[in-house]
């Protein structure tokens, strides 16, 4: 079979707790500009209760505030945060081997990042080239590569409109038209039945439930404490609870790699 007819299968991703232990401005940006990652957070929080924003909008607005005086921000300035991203065991490989494993069974398999952090920092890290596209919050910047708009927010209930332009190849954010026509089911590029969606928690939710309700699978991952994940298996909203552990022999490769070997035998049945 050509590589063009191959079924594909879509994994999506968030990005902080579910590729990396902690929230990715924790570990560049919020050092540089001389704070703790609990006042930071304390100060967005306070910003978007007081204005009343949106909470991607009210995060990026006091990242450029912060950022006065302190440090000059460009996109170059943000990928090289992204080099200090610490990703949790396994991360560095688990592409390939899923990859590998896909391919073996006769299947495409294709990586996307949905995350409400910043796309700038998310394209620095290693991985960043593993992903055919990363959906994130993203800034406008000026002729002198500086910061001066947001030009993407991605919050929990945004992230859905990622799946349906995955689930019918309509890629391009700008495209408004192609995203809203109707397609049949079984046209569609990716069918929700061949997706896996991997994510930490509340703001997952609105993404795994409409996975996991289209026939694909939702994973809820964790770093150390499973009792968010529990409780979202046990109200219908994910398939599994598994640690946030991407090692080679692991339950969350094996997980994966069990859902792509029975979306092979459908798919070839």
């Amino acid at each position: 079979m050509t590589e063009e007819k191959r079924p594909v299968v879509a994994l999506m991703y968030d990005f902080d707790k579910t590729l990396s232990p902690e929230d990715m401005q924790n570990y560049g940006f919020i050092p540089g500009v001389g704070m703790e990652p609990k006042d930071f957070w304390a100060l967005c929080t306070k910003t978007i209760k007081d204005n009343q924003m949106d909470m991607i909008l009210g995060y990026m607005m006091v990242m450029l505030k912060e950022a006065e005086g302190k440090m000059l921000l460009t996109r170059e300035v943000f990928r090289a945060m992204g080099k200090k991203v610490r990703l949790f065991p396994g991360v560095s490989t688990w592409f390939q081997r899923i990859n590998e494993f896909g391919n073996s069974r006769g299947l495409g398999v294709e990586h996307y990042i949905i995350s409400s952090g910043l796309k700038e920092i998310i394209e620095g890290t290693p991985i960043a080239g593993e992903f055919k596209r990363v959906y994130a919050a993203e800034f406008v910047y000026n002729q002198r590569g500086v910061p001066v708009w947001p030009a993407m927010a991605v919050n929990y209930t945004s992230k859905t409109q990622f799946l349906f332009r995955i689930n019918k190849g309509e890629l391009d954010v700008t495209d408004n038209q192609g995203i809203n026509e109707f397609i049949l089911e079984e046209q569609r590029r990716i069918p929700f039945r061949n997706m896996i969606y991997l994510g930490d928690g509340i703001t997952d939710i609105p993404c795994m439930r409409i996975v996991r309700n289209g026939g694909g699978q939702s994973i809820a991952v964790y770093e150390k404490d499973p009792q968010l994940g529990l409780r979202m298996k046990e109200q219908g909203r994910v398939n599994h609870v598994l640690p946030a552990d991407y090692g080679k022999g692991k339950a969350l490769e094996k997980v994966v790699t069990d859902v792509l070997e029975q979306i092979s035998m459908k798919e070839f049945k």
